[in-house]
């Protein structure tokens, strides 16, 4: 999917430093993938009244905002120092739009037609949205702004029902969920009628919370080709933000040529999501949703959601792939045919092998499938001997505690636990000890490549496989059952060499 310039969406640059040296250098940095640019003069360390000085000649349209705490701002000022700012220093910066808070936008004598009227709430989405929405839009001001927290991708619903509101009364709307919950906002707002979206300069310079970088939402997100036809696909779990995704299904999408996006869904409530934005009996939400992925911890509770599941993911217990068509939901298990492909593509037969399985979600239970279905002899081992029994009777197999357990004579020890990636990076399911005599170590984490669990297996002289190959082989069957087609390696190879 190719960029298009003659469609391009409204993408605003925050740039938020504490000196005016730094501002204007990353004003100038921003402008390789700004439309607008935010001054957020809030962050500055002091506010210079020769700041008109340094603040001019800018070769795209600027946003100047002096945001408040209470608003989410970096400068505790007084009603009465943020007037004064409007009406003595603002005029003489070159700006395009002032961004103004609601609480001050009627006290001050300012021209509406570049007037950017603002609401943040942070701590969720208040009942009295709709209201909210209604006073600020009596304001003169050409466009509103309102922006609350995420604590649920539901809570993107009232989001997307303001902008369809706006869109169908005219209105200019800014509308946007905060946080990783309510990232669908931003890159769909744009294509549902948002005047703009803000992406932030890079990962470490967001203004506010989940707030994409420019690049990731223009090269990763291709949000300029976004419209109402785009066909959605993404990832259901909790936590998603690290997952690598959607730069395999993106790329897919592009060297296909197909008008899809895959987006990170961050999702507490798997229920709930289904009922209020999946299922098209049930949502409220029209949208072109067509696949989703599904990933930790909601590979089970999904099946109850389910209108259909294949055979292979009821055996497993587990299903991490949906397809929506028409008004049914199916359900499918690709992690199977993924976690095996690499063993078998190495090893040829896993006849007899002893294999040991840590952990007991759903990776694990695709694995253990993998596993039997090639004669495999497998023990399953977790930390919590209790809870995971169920899943070692459902496979009959014997379950043991791994604390303490020794893996010499082991020809296969399988990661499939979260252990080794995100917040647990430094972290392995089992010590360096245990590891002796164990003939190869297969984790399942894809990110880092190299885990710590791989780093110890190498040093007791172990084989070590990483999980990206697994990664990529399921969701290339996942694609197919999304679009009908089966995409191209070297576009996702290439797309993972980009970031991993």
């Amino acid at each position: 999917m190719q960029t298009s310039r003659s469609k391009r969406t409204r993408v605003c640059v925050p740039v938020c430093e504490k000196d005016l040296a730094a501002l204007r250098s990353s004003c100038d940095h921003a402008t390789e993938w700004a439309d607008l640019i935010e001054l957020r003069l809030d962050c500055l360390k002091d506010l210079p009244e020769d700041a008109a000085r340094v603040l001019n000649n800018f070769s795209r349209p600027v946003i100047l905002t002096f945001r408040p705490t209470e608003q989410g701002g970096h400068r505790d000022s007084t009603r009465a120092e943020r007037q004064a700012f409007w009406t003595t220093l603002a005029p003489q910066i070159e700006s395009d739009w002032w961004d103004v808070e609601g609480d001050l936008v009627t006290a001050l004598s300012l021209n509406s037609s570049r007037i950017i009227v603002s609401h943040h709430d942070f701590s969720g989405v208040p009942e009295d949205l709709e209201q909210l929405y209604e006073r600020l839009a009596s304001t003169p001001a050409a466009v509103v702004k309102i922006a609350v927290q995420a604590n649920d991708i539901t809570d993107c619903l009232p989001v997307f029902k303001l902008l369809d509101r706006a869109r169908s009364e005219g209105r200019e709307l800014i509308a946007i969920a905060m946080g990783n919950a309510g990232i669908a906002t931003r890159i769909l707002g744009p294509s549902r009628g948002s005047f703009l979206t803000y992406g932030a300069l890079d990962d470490d310079s967001a203004t506010a919370p989940g707030q994409v970088n420019a690049p990731k939402l223009r090269s990763l997100y291709h949000v300029d080709e976004i419209d109402r036809e785009t066909m959605i696909c993404g990832l259901v779990g909790l936590p998603v933000m690290h997952s690598v995704s959607p730069h395999v299904h993106n790329a897919a999408f592009a060297s296909e040529d197909i008008n899809g996006v895959y987006i990170p869904f961050e999702v507490r409530d798997a229920k709930e999501f289904f009922r209020r934005m999946v299922h098209p009996r049930s949502r409220e939400l029209s949208w072109n949703l067509h696949g989703l992925s599904i990933t930790a911890p909601h590979k089970q509770t999904v099946m109850e959601c389910l209108d259909w599941i294949d055979p292979k993911a009821e055996e497993i217990g587990a299903v991490n792939t949906v397809v929506v068509d028409r008004d049914r939901l199916f359900g499918y298990n690709t992690d199977a045919d993924g976690f095996i492909a690499p063993l078998i593509d190495r090893f040829k037969s896993l006849r007899e092998a002893r294999v040991a399985i840590v952990g007991a979600g759903g990776a694990a239970r695709a694995a253990m499938y993998a596993l039997l279905k090639q004669r495999a002899r497998v023990t399953l081992f977790a930390r919590d001997v209790v809870k995971a029994q169920p899943l070692a009777e459902f496979f009959d197999v014997s379950c043991e505690s791994i604390s303490g357990a020794s893996f010499d004579g082991y020809d296969f020890l399988i990661n499939a636990t979260p252990l080794g990636s995100g917040a647990h990076i430094d972290e392995s399911p089992v010590t360096a000890e245990q590891l002796n005599g164990v003939w190869c170590v297969y984790d399942l984490i894809y990110n880092p490549r190299e885990t710590r669990l791989m780093r110890e297996a190498v040093a007791v002289g172990a084989r070590t496989l990483g999980g990206l190959e697994m990664l990529v082989a399921q969701a290339k069957l996942q694609f197919e059952l999304w679009t009908g087609k089966k995409p191209t390696a070297s576009a996702i190879e290439q797309a993972l060499r980009n970031v991993l």
